[in-house]
């Protein structure tokens, strides 16, 4: 963020302080002083008036903190069923979720529509025929021409709906009819089926490229770096659910734990038995003298 500079006159951001300081009669030198009007000043830190002078897809985005940085905004489209990422779609990092839902839809659609004629090693077809049908996404995504958008993809959705209060649809019947179909629709038990499946299986997809693959921060600069950055960690991500649907592990290391524990599991079924076999060889060797004076091994 240090080296933001302004879009209109690209001067820097301590250039810019300077020059609001001598407008105020305070001394532009004092670094102390610049910075204490700065925090008192109203903050008007966004990207349409500050951009990177090295990447100009980067927009300036707050944080969940409160925090600003320079981002890029990634979305996944996930099977409901499988959990494996379909499409990836990288977005400038001020892009709101309800203008850039249509694009990943049918980013989603394509990618679908792909692999309808795919067979299985068993030779069979897993992928529906009429290609990507149901969106499913929180109230984030929610908005009136998002759900016209979904009804001219021709999807049926299931966005959760936010509390906005009472609304004017007067003059917007295409809307109207849009909301409301899909409120009746995650007003349903399969609506509410499909939001539980979504906490369950979507959120975990991004903790993967995010919290363990470290993609919370960058070092690459343009989009299409960036975006082929969030495909490397899709990738990485679908196949080791695949590893995990056939192996068992979803990693390379913990497979080789699990190996250690089956050979441990090994060693110890094999001192059991051989506890086992020591404890009946004594038993079966025990002599025993009966009263009639011979000796006899008694089993």
């Amino acid at each position: 963020m240090k080296s933001i500079v302004r879009r209109d006159t690209g001067e820097s951001y301590r250039e810019f302080l300077k020059r609001l300081a001598e407008a105020e009669g305070i001394e532009a030198k004092d670094a102390a002083a610049l910075l204490r009007m700065d925090r008192k000043r109203p903050k008007k830190t966004s990207h349409e008036d500050w951009k990177s002078p090295l990447d100009d897809d980067a927009e300036i985005t707050k944080l969940k903190d409160g925090r600003t940085a320079l981002a890029y905004k990634a979305e996944n489209a996930v099977d409901m069923e499988t959990g494996a990422i379909v499409a990836v779609t990288t977005h400038s990092g001020a892009a709101a979720d309800t203008s850039t839902v249509q694009e990943t839809v049918i980013e989603a659609g394509i990618a679908v529509a792909g692999l309808i004629a795919e067979k299985t090693p068993e030779g069979k077809y897993e992928v529906h025929p009429e290609g990507l049908e149901e969106v499913v996404a929180d109230q984030g995504y929610h908005s009136n021409e998002g759900m016209v958008g979904m009804v001219e993809l021709e999807v049926r959705s299931y966005l959760a709906e936010p509390d906005r209060g009472p609304r004017n649809g007067e003059g917007k019947e295409a809307e109207k009819a849009a909301v409301y179909a899909n409120r009746r629709r995650i007003e349903g038990d399969r609506g509410k089926r499909l939001q539980r499946q979504r906490g369950e299986r979507i959120e975990r997809n991004f903790a993967h490229p995010f919290d363990t693959g470290g993609l919370d921060r960058l070092y690459v600069r343009g989009r299409e770096n960036v975006h082929k950055k969030f495909l490397i960690q899709a990738a990485a991500c679908n196949l080791a659910l695949l590893m995990r649907s056939k192996y068992g592990s979803g990693k390379p290391r913990a497979a080789h734990d699990r190996a250690a524990e089956v050979l441990l599991m090994i060693l110890a079924v094999i001192k059991a038995a051989e506890d086992i076999f020591t404890s009946t060889s004594a038993y079966f060797h025990c002599i025993c003298l009966p009263a009639g004076g011979t000796s006899e091994i008694v089993g």
